[in-house]
Formats: structure tokens, C-alpha cells, sequence
């Protein structure tokens, strides 16, 4: 056999690193307004563009002057409707007036990637809202494919109160009347528009004293699904399986799955066990770890989920327990709480919080390790009524275009194809204010569960795995030598 050239050696050199090019992941956080102590919105939005790594937001409305900012800063975001709008978006009128108002505006100059119908509609018990809901998403996308808005998904996000016999996860199902009535169709339109099933899963609501490890997914004995044998070490990871089980048993596995809030606060009620900003960096360092790993779940190996973090401050003004305002992973004045990996440039961290609201802390806040956690709200669970609204054909055609699988349009030829309706309602341009915000909507997963000026520097970010070059080497070389 002739030997090798170097020029060989050299090629195999060459795909070893490509082959360990940086990776990309998609980290976001869920942006509430509940507060009287927080930075303005073009401050935000600048800060997380030049100094975060953090690439995508969450909105729990639509408001103008935060969409504004956004714009230029290659951070996507995702607004919410209020869950008020619903029944309106499933008509064929209320939804192109929502998109002329709400979407032409300020698309494609911010990267409104997601809108939301409502925020755990489920959990409302509110059958006009429940029954409107699905028609509502498939309206909304007709209207958003009508305007020349074709990339932007639709979906609404769910609490993993949806989901009945959580454990183990190869059990779960959707509830019972929701599952053919709500998911069936839901899911449906889901795949045949390329959008994801967005879920808000939270170990924090689904641990005690004893299963704080199994939570934090901490070195554990894990937890054995009978089903098909599998131990799982992490809640979360068995959360997100629990979803995937329900969606499978109605032939829909293949829909993606968007983590759409997971998070765990940094103060609650005193005694609390596995509560204070070190079990919080230390869950939200996890966290990101397994979502840039690329690793997926034991029964979605190698998938990825795009997630967004809850949540970017703490807002004093929210109602609820003391958790729900301490769920911050910065300060007002944007000094982050901890330390996950994050921040762009090494900073110094806040001290921990002694007080309730996210006003700067001067001493520590952590609770001693007594209690358990608090048992989760009781389930709300009612089966969907009203039918979809029937509409003309044209709206028909526009819904079938819309679920019809063609490329996507860039943002920019989005961008001519909407202009009319931007020309036509610019008078529209003030959002209406959302009712979504999680202060109104308690966290409820049972058992487990003008334009602003363009920051310098601020382009699409991504989580970046750096190998050091003494490691590429010690890979590479003996290759090299071998061949």
C-alpha cells in the first residue's frame, strides 16, 4: 500500500476540527414586567445584545415599546396575545387586524420568531377560551401568512397540568377529553406548520426534601420507568419525556418540543429546603449545559429544545407566593444574581437577597433546609367545547397555504409582501396590554411538574463550545501519525 501523502494527514487534520466546530444552541429568557424597580426597555434590550450570550426572548404581551427595542439587536422574540384576544383571533377579521397591528409594525426589523396565543389557557378552566383556542392558532397563521409573515410560528404555551399519570413518563397521556378534543387537532396543526408544542416544565414545582437531588440532578439513585427500564437521574429530563409519551399515544412525536419557561427562584417562604441563589445557579447552570448538549432526553436522544429560562428579573409586584417574585437571574441595575456562564465578561455577581422583592439585597437570603416544598395548586382540568368557526373560503385557501410545508420567505421579502397592511395600519401600532404575565397565572404543573438605536456589537448570539487546542491536538496527532 503506497503511503500516505502529508496532504492526507493534512485533510484529516482539517475535518477533526470541523467536525469539532463550535455548536450553537438556542438559550433564551422569559422577559416579565411586573415590577416598579426594572431598567427600560432599550436598556434591556442592549444589555442582553453586548453582554449576554443570550439570544432570545419571551414576552408575556405584546407591548410596543419593548418589541421596539428589540429591533436590530439580533435577539427573536416572542410575544404572547392576551388571553382576552382569543375568541377575536378566531375570526378571520380579528386576526389579520391583530397581525396589522401588533406585527407589521415593528417585523422584520425585530425578529419576532413565536407568537403565543395566550398563556396556560388550560389551566383557566375557561371553556369559551379552551374551545376557542386551536381555531384561534390556525387563524392567526392564515393571517400571518395573508400579510407576507410566513417564518413566524404560532403555538401557545401549556403548564404540564395537561398531562395525567406524569409518572412514570412512559405512562403519561393528555387528559382525558383534552386529548382528542384540544392536542389531537392542535398537534396536528403544529406539524403541518413546522411549530413547536411549547411546554413549561419546572422541577421546582415537583420536588420535595428527599427528591431535591433528583431535581437539581444531582448524583442520585434516579427514578426506574417500569415501562421500558430506563432510570432517570433528572426530573426535568423526565418532564420533557412525559410530554413526548402523551404526544406519541396520539401519533404526533415528531412536533418539537419548546421549553417556554423552567427556572427555579432564589428566595421563598422561610424553612424552605433547596431554595436560595445557589440552588438557582446551580438548576439554571444545569440547565443550560443539557440543552447545549445536543444529548436530548433518554427517549429523544440527540434532540434539542429551544428554552427560555424564567425568568430575566424579579418583580415585586407580582401576587402569589414568595417565589413567584424571585424567580430573577439579574438585579434592576443588571448585576446578575449568580454566576451559569452567561455573561460575555467575568462580573461581580449580586449578594444574596434578604428581601421578598428584586430591590438590591445587602445580606443573605437563603433559607435554612427544614421544610419540603409547597404541594402544587390542585389540578383544573375540563374538556374543550366550541367548535372551530367556520370561515369563507379564501380564509381556507390562505390556512392550507399556510400549513403547506413551502419554504420559508426571508425576513425581508416578508418585509415587501406585508407592506400594505403596514401603510394601512400604522395608526394601529399601539398593542394592546397583555393579561398574561405569570403573576396572573399561577405556575400550576401538578405532581412533576421610535426605534431605539442598534447596540454596537449586537448581532444573533449563540452558546459556543470552545475546545483547547491541547485537546485538538492530542486527537489530531496521533491520528496524523497513524495514516
Amino acid at each position: 500500500m503506497a503511503t500516505p501523502s502529508r496532504h492526507g494527514g493534512g485533510d484529516l487534520v482539517i475535518c477533526i476540527f470541523l467536525a469539532i466546530a463550535p455548536l450553537t444552541t438556542a438559550i433564551g429568557v422569559n422577559y416579565g414586567t411586573k415590577g416598579d424597580n426594572l431598567p427600560p426597555p432599550a436598556t434591556v434590550a442592549a444589555f442582553l445584545a453586548n453582554r449576554t450570550i443570550i439570544d432570545r426572548v419571551k414576552l408575556f404581551d405584546n407591548n410596543p415599546e419593548i418589541v421596539r427595542a428589540f429591533a436590530g439587536t439580533g435577539i427573536s422574540v416572542m410575544v404572547t396575545a392576551a388571553n382576552g384576544d382569543i375568541p377575536s383571533l378566531a375570526t378571520k377579521e380579528g386576526a389579520t387586524a391583530w397581525v396589522a397591528a401588533n406585527v407589521a409594525p415593528y417585523y422584520p426589523a425585530t425578529e419576532i420568531s413565536l407568537v403565543a396565543v395566550g398563556n396556560e389557557i388550560m389551566d383557566t378552566a375557561d371553556q369559551n377560551l379552551i374551545g376557542n383556542l386551536v381555531p384561534a392558532m390556525r387563524t392567526l397563521k392564515a393571517a400571518l401568512v395573508a400579510a407576507g409573515y410566513r417564518r413566524i410560528r404560532v403555538s401557545t404555551p401549556s403548564s404540564l397540568g395537561i398531562l395525567v399519570d406524569s409518572q412514570p413518563p412512559s405512562a403519561t397521556r393528555f387528559r382525558d377529553g383534552w386529548d382528542a378534543a384540544v392536542f389531537a387537532p392542535m398537534l396536528q396543526f403544529l406539524r403541518r406548520t413546522s411549530s413547536p408544542l411549547v411546554v413549561n416544565a419546572y422541577p421546582y414545582f415537583g420536588y420535595n426534601g428527599d427528591t431535591l437531588p433528583y431535581a437539581l440532578a444531582r448524583p442520585n439513585p434516579g427514578v426506574l420507568d417500569a415501562g421500558t427500564g430506563i432510570t432517570y437521574t433528572s426530573m426535568f429530563e423526565a418532564q420533557l419525556d412525559s410530554v413526548y409519551s402523551a404526544m406519541r399515544k396520539l401519533g404526533f412525536e415528531d412536533v418539537e418540543i419548546l421549553v417556554g419557561e423552567t427556572g427555579w427562584p432564589t428566595k421563598a417562604m422561610d424553612g424552605q429546603v433547596g431554595v436560595s441563589p445557589a440552588e438557582a445557579a446551580e438548576y439554571n447552570r444545569y440547565l443550560i449545559g443539557e440543552v447545549s448538549s445536543g444529548s436530548g432526553t433518554p427517549l429523544m436522544p440527540k434532540r434539542t429544545f429551544e428554552t427560555y429560562i424564567f425568568a430575566l428579573f424579579n418583580e415585586d409586584l407580582k401576587p402569589g407566593p414568595v417565589a413567584e417574585r424571585n424567580f430573577g437571574m439579574f438585579q434592576p441595575d443588571l448585576t446578575p444574581m449568580y454566576d451559569v456562564g452567561i455573561m460575555k465578561d467575568p462580573v461581580k455577581t449580586a449578594s444574596a437577597h434578604d428581601s421578598d422583592a428584586a430591590a438590591p439585597p445587602e445580606e443573605n437570603g437563603s433559607s435554612s433546609a427544614t421544610a419540603t416544598a409547597p404541594a402544587p395548586p390542585e389540578d383544573r382540568s375540563s374538556a374543550a367545547t366550541s367548535p372551530a368557526p367556520s370561515e369563507d373560503e379564501s380564509t381556507d385557501k390562505t390556512l392550507e397555504e399556510a400549513e403547506g410545508g413551502e419554504a420559508p420567505s426571508s425576513p425581508k421579502s416578508e418585509s415587501a409582501a406585508g407592506n400594505s397592511l403596514e401603510d394601512d395600519n400604522s395608526s394601529k401600532a399601539a398593542a394592546k396590554g397583555g393579561d398574561n404575565n405569570k403573576g396572573s397565572s399561577e405556575k400550576t404543573n401538578p405532581e412533576e411538574g421610535g426605534a431605539t438605536q442598534t447596540p454596537s456589537g449586537a448581532a444573533s448570539k449563540a452558546t459556543t463550545f470552545i475546545f483547547p487546542v491541547s485537546w485538538v491536538l492530542a486527537v489530531a496527532l496521533p491520528l496524523v501519525m497513524h495514516v
